[in-house]
């Protein structure tokens, strides 16, 4: 079957046949204003262009970039394997395996700018931590990245948020079609769709944070409970967790992302308040049965025995449970997710390079194979 791609530009923004779908409309009202004003209005660490594929009755994002070394992870390879992983080596609790690898992330680094390994396009791209895709076939998925070898010759096609239990069918016609799978992060999967979800014990745990709500008198709001006087609370929020706890390449959104998260609906957004406060903050978004929470956060430096995230961690697992959605928990807090029922698995980056010079591609072969051989393995045997 021959599958038409269609690619547009800000320019071009205007003859796109918008499908009349549910993920239609969402897709439109979460793009088309980064599209029409540029990803760094709404995202402050993110440079790229931004870009449309339509087949099908689908709309994707795509973001090309050349170089753009400073930017989130989420548009910058280099980001993601060196200078994160590098921030993340402390995580093993083994000085010298740290200061090994240390080194050898340096030396990875400098020749992977030398390789241009940040000339690439992103597929699916939503500048979130985790892309979740459309009801997609994987003849579908290789239409899209031949069209975008066609446009851009000199660029890697890089296809992220993959895993083999929730995207089979678009691994091995990715994999049949030339690309790298290249394992970018361990994530966790709570199964709520599946009914009856962790042990006795998980389940436990579960009741006992979200009793911890009346316990310390804060009371779960939506959306329509919040207002335009909350959102810099909200960006706060996010940032006294994911900034500055984690890592300043995690994506840095910015008040005029939230606020037309909380105007559109683009992401479900909740939270815990007292006293006329919010003191915690997530927001989720549902895709082809599956949900994730790009946006969580809470005021650290309100004492770790009151339970906000476990709080807020128990509130987004009963909104899983009671919607049927299975939840993409992304990475992270490994063994707290572990010990209330979810599941690990490896997330991959697809990667097309075939049409490349050798000068370029050694990095991705480097990758696929160092990580394959070396950091699963380890990523497995420390649970992380």
């Amino acid at each position: 079957m021959n599958h038409r791609v269609c690619i547009y530009d800000e320019a071009s923004l205007g003859r796109i046949d918008w499908p009349k779908t549910e993920e239609g409309r969402y897709a439109r009202a979460y793009l088309e204003p980064l599209l029409r004003e540029g990803s760094e209005r709404y995202v402050n660490n993110i440079a790229t262009t931004l870009l449309l594929a339509r087949i099908d009755e689908l709309v994707l994002p795509l973001t090309v970039n050349e170089g753009e070394y400073g930017n989130s992870y989420v548009c910058s390879p280099f980001t993601h394997y060196i200078r994160y992983a590098k921030q993340e080596l402390s995580l093993l609790k083994r000085p010298l395996l740290e200061k090994g690898l240390s080194i050898l992330l340096d030396a990875l680094g400098y020749g992977m700018k030398k390789s241009q390994i940040n000339r690439v396009v992103h597929v699916n791209n939503w500048l979130l931590s985790t892309n979740l895709f459309p009801a997609m076939s994987g003849e579908q998925v290789v239409a899209v990245v031949n069209a975008i070898k066609e446009r851009y010759p000199d660029h890697a096609i890089i296809v992220r948020s993959l895993s083999s239990s929730l995207h089979p069918e678009m691994l091995e016609a990715l994999r049949a079609n030339g690309c790298k799978l290249v394992p970018s992060r361990q994530i966790y999967l709570y199964r709520s769709h599946e009914g009856e979800t962790g042990n006795s014990k998980a389940r436990w745990l579960l009741k006992r944070d979200y009793g911890l709500l009346d316990k310390h008198g804060y009371t779960l709001v939506s959306a329509e409970e919040m207002t335009d006087g909350d959102i810099p609370r909200i960006v706060l929020l996010y940032n006294l967790l994911y900034l500055d706890k984690y890592s300043r390449d995690n994506p840095q959104f910015n008040e005029k992302f939230i606020r037309l998260a909380k105007q559109n609906g683009t992401l479900s957004l909740y939270g815990l308040r007292k006293d006329g406060r919010l003191d915690a903050v997530m927001g989720f978004f549902r895709r082809n049965g599956i949900m994730t929470t790009p946006l969580f956060g809470y005021d650290t430096t309100i004492p770790q025995s009151t339970g906000l995230y476990r709080m807020l961690s128990a509130c987004l697992l009963r909104e899983a449970w009671g919607s049927g959605f299975l939840l993409h928990e992304s990475a992270g807090a490994a063994q707290f997710k572990r010990n209330r029922g979810a599941v690990a698995d490896f997330e991959y980056s697809a990667v097309y390079d075939r049409h490349l010079p050798f000068g370029r591609r050694w990095c991705w072969s480097l990758l696929e194979l160092l990580l394959n051989r070396i950091g699963v393995p380890l990523m497995r045997k420390l649970k992380l």
